[in-house]
């Protein structure tokens, strides 16, 4: 049986190039961030979010974790991540992070223009976005 146009693309971003880019009317894939991960859900049912996400310059977001990874895509500005125990990681426009689960953090925009982002996670379904870590003294 031969393949569809559909069945070749998404064939084709096994090697993150679709062999369809060069036919006319086609959409190029660009991949941006490739990881593989051992810490998504594994129930039954997964939901799949993605929100956006603006910080004003000097915003600080609540310390928290999360349960599952998080992908950070940035579209403007530069978001910068402080988790506990590691370096800052500063994600500047069109660059990708994934936010570790169960990893206490805070993000901020440290610069002069709004952090724009984009957050793409799949969780058990009705998880809460994140979870509060309570300050310590």
């Amino acid at each position: 049986m031969e393949k569809t146009t559909v069945q070749k693309m998404i064939a084709a971003l096994d090697v993150g190039v679709t062999r369809s880019a060069r036919e006319k009317g086609m959409a190029k894939l660009t991949p941006l961030h490739r990881e593989v991960l051992s810490t998504l859900p594994q129930g039954t049912m997964q939901e799949v979010r993605v929100l956006h996400a603006v910080l004003q310059p000097g915003d600080v977001t609540p310390h928290h974790s999360h349960r599952f990874p998080v992908t950070v895509f940035v579209t403007e500005g530069v978001f910068t991540l402080n988790l506990e125990g590691r370096d800052p990681v500063s994600v500047g426009p069109g660059e990708v992070f994934v936010e570790p689960p169960h990893v206490n953090m805070t993000g901020s925009n440290e610069g002069s223009v709004p952090a724009t982002t984009i957050l793409f996670y799949v969780c058990d379904p009705e998880a809460p976005f994140a979870d509060p870590v309570p300050a310590t003294s």
